[in-house]
């Protein structure tokens, strides 16, 4: 696999487009009455047009038996070695809601939460509460005083917020407090070197605040942190691949993925079929797009099967509309699985469609994990799929003498 550097110097610009479209949590498991996971179970006769003309197989996001996070499943499909260019899930969401970070601020990412009488978590959602109950309980939060720092409690979405430690001596080596499972009590958060001594202090001094705070506030009556961060320097996808990459993204967090790599946010709607039409009224104007549909991965998270087979049915429906375009290249994938049996990310491979001018059609017919196993780009590592977008665009030059 060749460097950043190394893929920098056989970049070339060109008038070809690339559009890569991610599916949120696209893998699954086999539903036992029937053997098929969400997507063979899904009717995506448009999807499976695209597998019968392009070439198919499956990625690892960071590699076989790791189960990833949204951001290094998002950075490898961009390009960037997710192990070298690890990049916590705070300054995502700063980013994300265009919050204005200060060297040395600390950022983290809140979940509001419920918690029973013992204090064991129930629900590390709090039912996905309204954004504006979100934006009413942060202002609650924002009222604590914590001694050596300002704090800034900032609402982004549904149950999600952003919390950021301002102060000297900051560090954003500190281990989360989201136990990532119910039934069991917050964790405390620990310094995860010397530096992260007074974060992991403000943080469990502001949850046990919060805790107080949000007593009488069922069913967000405690808050998880996780991804204590700081702002991270990565070379821009400008600067390596020499594209004028645009994102089209509904969630925060995701804008904030697309910014760090220095992509263009393009204000868009809520819904997938107001994210495609974003695409088609900016076509013009960039020759990279990364569209982001997360409701696949809500549906997951939620173990909601049947919701997830409808989210797919409904991309597939929309499809067309960046299709018709006709891409020079399009690629369809998804950043991480997220099996409805599981109700969360797995370590399980997702399946990639690619198809070009270019490219060398396989026999996959239909889109799903089964088909693309077999398909002619085998099994591979999620983070050379921009070398791939990139040659089949003809946008790279040959490699050595």
């Amino acid at each position: 696999m060749l460097s950043l550097e190394q893929l920098k110097e056989i970049t070339r610009q060109s008038d070809s487009k690339i559009v890569l479209l991610v599916i949120d949590g696209l893998g699954g498991l086999p539903r036992p009455e029937t053997g098929k996971t969400e997507l063979e179970t899904a009717h995506t006769p448009n999807l499976a047009e695209l597998a019968n003309k392009g070439n198919c197989g499956l990625t690892d996001p960071v590699s076989p038996g790791i189960t990833p996070g949204s951001a290094p499943g998002h950075l490898a499909l961009f390009g960037y070695d997710p192990i070298k260019f690890a990049v916590g899930r705070g300054i995502l969401e700063a980013m994300g809601i265009d919050f204005d970070l200060k060297k040395g601020d600390v950022a983290a990412r809140g979940n509001f939460c419920t918690i029973d009488s013992k204090g064991l978590v129930t629900d590390r959602r709090a039912g996905r509460i309204a954004t504006e109950q979100n934006a009413e309980l942060c202002k609650k939060l924002s009222k604590i005083t914590l001694e050596g720092a300002q704090l800034y409690v900032v609402p982004v979405k549904e149950h999600r917020f952003l919390l950021v430690f301002r102060g000297e001596g900051l560090s954003g080596d500190a281990s989360d407090s989201d136990p990532q499972q119910i039934g069991v009590t917050p964790l405390n958060v620990v310094a995860l070197s010397p530096k992260g001594k007074k974060t992991a202090k403000l943080a469990n001094a502001f949850a046990a605040k919060a805790k107080t705070a949000l007593a009488d506030s069922h069913p967000a009556n405690m808050v998880l942190l996780r991804g204590f961060s700081q702002h991270p320097n990565l070379p821009t996808m400008s600067d390596i691949f020499k594209l004028n990459p645009a994102a089209i993204a509904a969630y925060p967090m995701y804008r904030g993925l697309a910014k760090l790599v220095g992509m263009k946010i393009l204000n868009t709607g809520a819904t997938i079929e107001e994210e495609f039409d974003t695409l088609v009224r900016h076509y013009a104007e960039h020759d990279f797009f990364f569209i982001h549909v997360k409701k696949t991965d809500s549906t997951g998270e939620d173990g909601d099967f049947d919701a997830k087979v409808r989210a797919l049915e409904e991309i597939d429906r929309l499809l067309p509309k960046i299709t018709s375009l006709n891409p020079d290249v399009m690629i369809v994938t998804g950043d991480h699985s997220t099996p409805a049996m599981l109700k969360g990310h797995s370590w399980h491979p997702l399946p990639l469609v690619l198809y070009s001018k270019w490219c060398r059609a396989d026999r996959v017919r239909e889109f799903g994990e089964t088909a693309c196993a077999s398909g002619g780009l085998g099994r591979f590592p999620a983070v050379e799929v921009m070398p791939l977008a990139m040659a089949n665009a003809l946008k790279l030059t040959k490699f050595g003498a």
